[in-house]
């Protein structure tokens, strides 16, 4: 639990900071880019094996329609698998399971006929 309590807080400190900075990056690092046509509120990523999202990696901002977020996990960070999940503005949410981010980087999520989808790199 601490440890996962660690790697968030990493991911959301990292998350929030807009110049380079001399950051010890983890394999697990992704872009989350949103293409829904609408405002999303909070992201959460949480490992796998986990039953818990604990804390919102966007903090207090949103990720507007267009936007792209870069998630920073550190260096000792050794889980691969990691689910993903999104909740809008007006508290719908879309979820995703098992996301292997040692070999993704990049998700790019998208809203189509009344549905949430991700496409990844």
């Amino acid at each position: 639990m601490f440890l996962r309590k660690t790697l968030l807080a990493t991911a959301v400190a990292a998350a929030a900071l807009t110049s380079s900075v001399a950051f010890a990056a983890g394999k697990q690092d992704f872009t989350l880019t949103n293409k829904t046509g609408y405002v999303i509120n909070e992201v959460y990523v949480s490992p796998s094996k986990s039953d818990d999202w604990q804390d919102d990696v966007l903090g207090q901002d949103t990720l507007d329609n267009g936007q792209t977020v870069h998630i920073k996990f550190s260096r000792a960070t050794q889980a691969c698998e990691w689910d993903l999940k999104v909740t809008y503005t007006d508290g719908e949410s879309a979820e995703w399971e098992n996301f292997n981010l040692c070999e993704v980087s990049k998700i790019r999520i998208f809203y189509n006929n009344g549905e949430t989808s991700a496409e990844y790199e």
